[in-house]
């Protein structure tokens, strides 16, 4: 299809009948490994289980009805209103951009735009978005709320050429929201890569992203020779860090030892990774199961099976390649364009933060301050690292708290 400059198209998410046909035959041939005699049915530390991967395979073979997801029982297409344009994005050309835009019918909401990470997609978003555009009274926060795809993600178009990561991400959803919705000024919810492409906006173009929220944080300490009080009390964490703070540390140091492997492997050799996971739908499932069960609060939330499987197909719809090779993408971004090293240099736009115990990167406090204008931080006693999917009702409430604040609606005047 043929999409004009920066006007929108309605669109329908639809996957051919030949690749869910190929997909049963592929999980219908699969070959498991063999867990270790030694290694207990709780025990994620090699990988995914087996077992699970092995139910939730012959379930998507033999009773997972796509379909349904896609068409039936307001499912996504009748869930989100759809569309796609082609924009013109500085540094980098002409992108096809999928989103879902939904309006409130509240003339006081606030333009939100929410965007998800990896290995989330645009569904992230299903919980959240009618609470949020129709709230239960006047008195609270309402929000036109927009949701983009990362390219490469679920029905996002990839980018054809190389280059493009967070960075060229901000800049096209900046043109999405200014030049083709018409929102000069708006606020935005970030978590994982989402956290990183919003705040890339907010230092790029402070003029119209007035305030950002983040369930998802992931700088580090500053120099000591710059914060030695800092520097002192992470020294002295176990005494004067609060519990909170502490199971941060504890997250971020796990990840570090254990959970990152995947990290080095997209960031430098996506390709590679792609032959096997874009080919072999248990593959993918084996390693986005395990995101799942590691990166969420699982002793409080565990995805139905139904959920899991709709959130691999939107990245084995792609071929999987896209969202590995995003990180080999945003790694390659240097000097101001860095959106990773992003976290190391201060943002005055105003900052709101949700700390939800199992996220894998949510600092100290005082860390943050020399970064972010922060101005808002709720700790939560459960949630994880997909808190719209998790814990919809906490993050609601939270960019309700937030965005309802007489700071951010003075930055929305432009005071």
């Amino acid at each position: 299809m043929e999409y004009e400059l920066n006007k929108p198209q309605t669109y329908a998410l639809h996957i051919e009948n030949e690749l869910l046909e190929v997909t049963k035959k592929k999980l219908q041939l699969a070959r498991y490994p063999e867990e270790q005699s030694d290694v207990g049915d709780d025990d994620w530390s090699q990988g995914a289980k087996v077992k699970e991967v092995k139910r939730l395979a012959e379930y998507w073979a033999n009773g997972y009805d796509w379909r349904a997801e896609e068409v039936d029982n307001a499912r996504i297409n009748q869930e989100f209103n759809q569309f796609k344009v082609r924009v013109d994005i500085p540094g980098y050309g002409p992108q096809i951009l999928h989103y879902a835009h939904e309006i409130s019918t509240r003339p006081d909401a606030l333009p939100l735009l929410f965007v998800q990470g990896w290995p989330g997609s645009f569904l992230e978003a299903r919980k959240i978005i009618e609470p949020l555009t129709n709230p239960p009274d006047s008195a609270t926060q309402a929000f036109h709320v927009i949701v983009p795809s990362i390219p490469g993600f679920g029905p996002g178009d990839p980018p054809i050429k190389s280059g493009f990561g967070p960075f060229l991400t901000a800049r096209g959803f900046k043109v999405l929201m200014v030049d083709v919705l018409g929102y000069k000024r708006f606020v935005t919810q970030g978590g994982d890569w989402g956290s990183m492409i919003t705040r890339s906006m907010a230092m790029q173009y402070p003029q119209h992203v007035r305030a950002c929220h983040h369930n998802f944080f992931p700088c580090g300490p500053p120099p000591w020779y710059k914060a030695p009080f800092t520097w002192g009390r992470l020294i002295l964490s176990p005494y004067l860090y609060s519990n909170h703070e502490m199971g941060s540390i504890k997250n971020m140091q796990y990840y570090q030892k254990e959970q990152n492997g995947y990290l080095k492997v997209q960031s430098t050799r996506p390709q590679s990774l792609g032959f096997g996971l874009g080919d072999s739908p248990v593959g993918l499932l084996g390693w986005l199961v395990e995101k799942f069960h590691e990166w969420m609060d699982v002793a409080h939330y565990r995805m139905p099976d139904d959920e899991v499987l709709t959130f691999v197909m939107m990245h084995w719809m792609q071929g999987a390649t896209p969202g590995l090779r995003y990180y080999k993408m945003a790694f390659r971004e240097q000097g101001e364009a860095s959106t990773v090293k992003s976290f190391t240099r201060y943002l005055g736009t105003p900052v709101g933060l949700s700390h939800f115990p199992s996220e894998i990167a949510m600092p100290p406090y005082d860390w943050v301050a020399w970064v972010a204008n922060e101005q808002f931080r709720r700790e939560h006693k459960t949630g994880g690292h997909f808190a719209a999917v998790e814990c919809p009702e906490l993050l609601v409430q939270d960019l309700r708290d937030w965005f309802s604040s007489k700071s951010v609606h003075g930055a929305m005047r432009g005071n």
